[in-house]
């Protein structure tokens, strides 16, 4: 049996749908500000954590939590299994952030660190194909590569992957809050 049949999903008979892409668009576009904003206030950081977080929080409680914004902006129900998926991607994030970023904070080498968050959020960007649809493995993918770029340019300041990451958030969550539509795991073959 595969995984995603053990966490409810059967691709065959089953039709995903993709209802919560200008939320998801509103919460790409926030954090690609506040992530904008900690760059430029970052300093011996490179992204400022306190400004980061603090953004972070807030603009998690607009886009995810607060239910008028959430209804606002959705176009209808997530099953149960993206419901699901959506959970499995923070763990999955939050996994990765240790496995990737954690080596680098015994030195307080904050560019690996901050690159090792990048990746990781690229990396579970990829999940979330089955909540939000393919825009979401356009976007995993480029802001891996992106980050895999810092790892290997070690020579190329931060602030240039950051700034790209920033910018691929809020170019994302313009299109996916102004330009998407709902669709569904149909509409991809």
């Amino acid at each position: 049996m595969s995984l995603l049949k053990k966490l409810g999903y059967n691709r065959k008979e089953e039709v995903l749908e993709f209802n919560n892409k200008r939320s998801c668009g509103l919460w790409l576009l926030l954090i690609g500000l506040v992530l904008a904003i900690s760059l430029a206030c970052g300093g011996d950081f490179y992204i400022n954590p306190f400004v980061f977080l603090a953004g972070y929080y807030i603009c998690f409680y607009i886009a995810n939590i607060n239910k008028k914004v959430r209804q606002h902006f959705s176009n209808g129900k997530s099953s149960k299994f993206q419901i699901k998926i959506v959970y499995i991607s923070l763990a999955l994030l939050f996994i990765l952030m240790f496995l990737i970023a954690g080596p680098f904070f015994a030195g307080f080498r904050w560019k690996f660190i901050w690159l090792g968050v990048l990746l990781a959020t690229g990396i579970h960007f990829l999940v979330l194909y089955y909540t939000h649809g393919k825009s979401m493995l356009l976007i995993g993918f480029l802001c891996s590569i992106n980050a895999a770029l810092g790892y290997i340019l070690k020579d190329v300041p931060f602030v240039y992957f950051g700034a790209v990451d920033a910018i691929i958030k809020i170019l994302f969550g313009l299109y996916l809050l102004f330009l998407s539509k709902p669709s569904t795991s149909k509409n991809i073959k």
